[in-house]
């Protein structure tokens, strides 16, 4: 999961070097931060939070196929 959301997220951003993606949590609960650089939030967030959500769905999807929960928190620089 933690590979989904890295690759997705270096592919919208411009600076894709400053991309971080950490994966917490044990069991059937996953929480993943995600950090871009402040230049490229808005890109990973998009307009009224769709690009956000859309990675999160896809993270949701991804952790159900794994009988896993997850939740994606996009962390400020």
């Amino acid at each position: 999961m933690k590979d989904l959301i890295e690759y997705i997220a270096k592919s919208l951003v411009e600076h894709p070097e400053e991309v971080q993606v950490r994966q917490n949590g044990n069991g059937s609960r996953v929480r993943i931060e995600l950090n871009v650089s402040k230049d490229d939030m808005g890109r990973v967030i998009g307009k009224g939070g769709k690009v956000a959500n859309s990675i999160r769905i896809l993270l949701r999807v991804a952790a159900e196929r794994e009988g896993k929960q997850a939740t994606l928190d996009v962390m400020e620089p």
